[in-house]
């Protein structure tokens, strides 16, 4: 066991996105490569945006994507005690201050800075205040302002900030709730966290957090601060872009294995390769090798993987997944053919696996019409006679192998004079609805003997 620990730390507002989800796989991958301990922690300190039900999707979500913790979930509202006592220990030490100023004098102040060609920042007014009055407060931490902040980021290099440049920041409300900076702080280093990885765009957090550690007497850990994901059109990845929370892609019939495979190709990479089994990502995942510059979604290449780990696929395993998406969609699977043997048949052809569904109704349920253009065409009363030897050779058949059911259509070719292109199609529209499915005899093989002659009698039966 190496002694690194790191942590993913969601806030629950909303459900896993794609950004989270990466910065969850980057986390477990270095824990999991390095034998160190992977830490989850829910901070869920906005009361008001925080629900159960987007707990419940990020615990989902983790789950599906394979990303096991060793500790936790924590909660930071379990931990409001710790919190205040902590905030206590600044008023105390003199590192922190009650401000009571109002949100309008706040307000003027960011003004006149704003005119006057300043930052909008908080100037200090109640910093060396030393009485006390009965009036609403918020506290702030005393931040340096002499001298700067660096650290040494293990993917951006060092960055350093002028600590002039800082500002006060608040650390516990007027309602006594304390602040995500400042809880951050305390959760890292009591959970012993030795290495923070999470997004850029928390940068700015870390050059203010970075001084709260040290007024704590903390040990301030190691930071690498990951890219952003951005869209196609080179903006933060939102909504527009298309899907971004990463249980909808469940939905949607990706497997998780091609999931975690993109997630980790924004903004890592490992020479030339692009597939990526987890155990080959423990094995060879580092920071060194994440990239500094933002990573572009593509959902083309998503796809492109989900498609191959479909075609690779172990059967079985895919057998039970489009069974639950196929129940999901009210298709009784249960008494119909074998899924293995279905899904067999239509790996090769679909991109995920709601696509493979969509091909797959047919095995269970007989078609309720025909496709108006295929039925006009191959069935009709042109095609009786095909129907009609189709029935009678594949019923005379005692074995259903696929050798049987060759055998049999090369029977109705001798017998009608007519080449397999001629018959094929007719005998597809009658099984299956419309003129798309796999191999036909494949569909005969898996639909067997009684299904197979029904459907093909009641095509015969429709062309009247």
């Amino acid at each position: 066991m190496s002694d690194l620990r790191v942590r993913f730390a969601p806030s629950p507002t909303g459900y896993l996105h794609i950004g989270g989800a990466r910065t969850a796989l980057f986390n477990y991958l270095l824990a999991r490569k390095e034998q160190g301990t992977f830490i989850l922690r829910i901070e869920d300190t906005d009361v008001e945006r925080s629900t159960q039900e987007s707990v419940d999707a990020i615990l989902q979500a983790m789950d599906w994507l394979g990303l096991s913790y060793d500790e936790g979930p924590f909660y930071q509202s379990d931990r409001y005690d710790l919190y205040k006592n902590k905030v206590r220990e600044l008023l105390d030490k003199g590192l922190a201050y009650r401000c009571y100023c109002t949100q309008q004098e706040l307000d003027a102040k960011r003004e006149a800075a704003l005119q006057n060609g300043g930052k909008p920042r908080y100037d200090g007014t109640c910093r060396e205040r030393t009485d006390q009055p009965d009036a609403p407060y918020v506290v702030r931490f005393k931040t340096p302002h002499e001298g700067s902040t660096a650290f040494n980021d293990r993917i951006k290099g060092t960055i350093t900030v002028e600590n002039a440049e800082l500002d006060d920041l608040i650390i516990q409300r007027t309602d006594g709730n304390p602040t995500y900076n400042f809880v951050v702080v305390i959760d890292d280093a009591e959970m012993q966290i030795n290495l923070v990885i999470r997004g850029d765009d928390h940068v700015n957090n870390t050059v203010r957090q970075i001084p709260m550690f040290q007024a704590l007497g903390y040990q301030v850990p190691e930071f690498a601060h990951v890219p952003m994901i951005l869209g196609a059109d080179k903006k933060r990845l939102s909504k527009r872009h298309g899907a971004t929370s990463v249980m909808v892609y469940k939905e949607l019939g990706f497997l998780p294995e091609a999931m975690v495979n993109y997630l980790v190709r924004l903004g890592w990479s490992y020479g030339d390769e692009e597939i990526f089994s987890m155990a080959d990502l423990i094995e060879k995942f580092s920071l060194d090798n994440v990239g500094r510059s933002a990573g572009v979604f593509n959902p083309d290449k998503l796809l492109w993987l989900n498609e191959h780990y479909i075609k690779t696929g172990e059967p079985a395993r895919l057998a039970g997944l489009l069974a639950d998406i196929l129940e999901g969609q009210g298709v009784a699977v249960s008494g119909g053919p074998d899924m293995i043997a279905v899904v067999k048949t239509l790996q090769e052809r679909a991109k995920t696996l709601v696509e493979m569904a969509d091909g797959a109704r047919f095995y269970f349920e007989a078609p309720a019409d025909y496709d108006e253009a295929a039925a006009a065409k191959f069935l009709n009363a042109e095609h009786k006679g095909v129907l009609g030897l189709t029935i009678k050779h594949l019923s005379s058949l005692s074995s259903f192998a696929l050798e049987d059911i060759e055998n049999a259509f090369k029977s109705v070719m001798e017998e009608s004079g007519l080449k397999f292109g001629k018959i094929g199609p007719t005998v597809r529209v009658a099984l299956t609805g419309g003129t798309v499915s796999p191999s036909i005899y494949d569909v005969v093989a898996v639909l067997g003997k009684d299904v197979v002659v029904s459907r093909l009698q009641r095509a015969l039966d429709a062309i009247g």
